[in-house]
């Protein structure tokens, strides 16, 4: 899988809640990947070769990250209509990260929707659950709240949607769960779909260029594990700097990325360090030069069109 997100703080890979994150083992990460990572932690970096066998092609790779909710929205519980599961309706959902439910198929009973939760309560979406469906449910791009912090697995949308993007009080956005299956997925109007945190992750996202500021406001573009750049919420902060210590894929500000701690000059955090992309058209910009390169983002050949040009800064190791 790719990634995995986490809703931080956490310290160590996974997509935080202000943001989220993957690895790449070629498909997902802990929002942070599509493999087997373990809860909030990726092994391989957006982009770069790894041991999962990722396609692309920067030495040392980038540290594979979750993404974590850093400080938005794991506090403030806004209600909803809606009401947790019962251990009757919904089962043994605690502690192990097993899947209650099919989050492609949705296999729940009528009323109830499949929803990515964090079954051990450190902030990173790591199974699934049957929640209830709101009784007035929002609809894609609708406002939306959660209940209880964003990782509970229960939210005001539809079936099929999650509530993405929260901000301090727990209010976000409707977006659209990828559909189809993990070896065929499917998502509308030229988004991609991002698995990750083990599966239980399934998101639409837009697709962006790391090379260019293409996002909206307070998100950021990182790379999906596979062969795209997505877009998805910034948990940086006041961090996210080159230099700055990184443990999630979304804590590093746009056009840097979470890169392993032996290609940046001066990193001292084994978790990795923040570093930009960069243009292998241009000559070397990279902040840590002369020991810093522009490595190409992909192996040769393997670059997707229109992506030939995106490189990472690094130390070639």
């Amino acid at each position: 899988m790719r990634t995995t997100h986490v809703l931080r703080s956490l310290a160590l890979g996974a997509l935080v809640i202000g943001g989220c994150a993957k690895d790449n083992d070629g498909a997902t990460a802990t929002k942070t990947s599509k493999g087997e990572d373990s809860e909030g932690v990726s092994s391989t970096g957006g982009g770069m070769t790894g041991s999962t066998g990722d396609p692309t092609a920067v030495t040392g790779g980038t540290t594979v990250v979750d993404e974590t909710t850093a400080g938005v929205g794991t506090t403030t519980a806004v209600p909803t209509t809606t009401e947790p599961c019962s251990f009757l309706e919904c089962g043994d959902q605690g502690g192990s990260g097993v899947p209650m439910c099919d989050i492609w198929m949705e296999d729940c009973p009528d009323g109830q929707k499949c929803m990515p939760w964090d079954d051990t309560m450190m902030g990173s979406w790591n199974a699934t659950k049957c929640s209830p469906v709101d009784a007035a449910p929002g609809q894609e791009g609708d406002e939306c709240t959660v209940t209880g912090s964003a990782t509970d697995g229960i939210d005001s949308c539809d079936k099929h949607l999650l509530c993405w993007y929260l901000n301090d009080m727990n209010v976000g956005t409707c977006i659209n769960m990828c559909t189809g299956s993990e070896e065929a997925p499917s998502c509308p109007g030229g988004q991609s779909c991002d698995v990750s945190n083990n599966g239980s992750l399934i998101l639409c996202l837009t697709t962006c260029d790391p090379l260019v500021q293409s996002c909206p406001d307070g998100q950021i573009c990182f790379f999906d594990g596979l062969d795209n750049f997505i877009c998805d919420f910034d948990a940086s902060g006041e961090e996210g700097q080159y230099g700055d210590a990184c443990a999630f894929i979304n804590v590093c500000d746009y056009g840097l990325f979470c890169a392993a701690q032996e290609t940046v000059p001066d990193c001292v955090s084994g978790d990795g360090c923040c570093s930009p992309y960069c243009d292998l058209t241009l000559p070397n910009t990279c902040p840590g030069a002369p020991l810093q390169e522009c490595v190409p983002w992909y192996n040769e050949g393997m670059a997707p069109p229109g992506q030939e040009n995106i490189g990472a800064c690094q130390i070639p190791v």
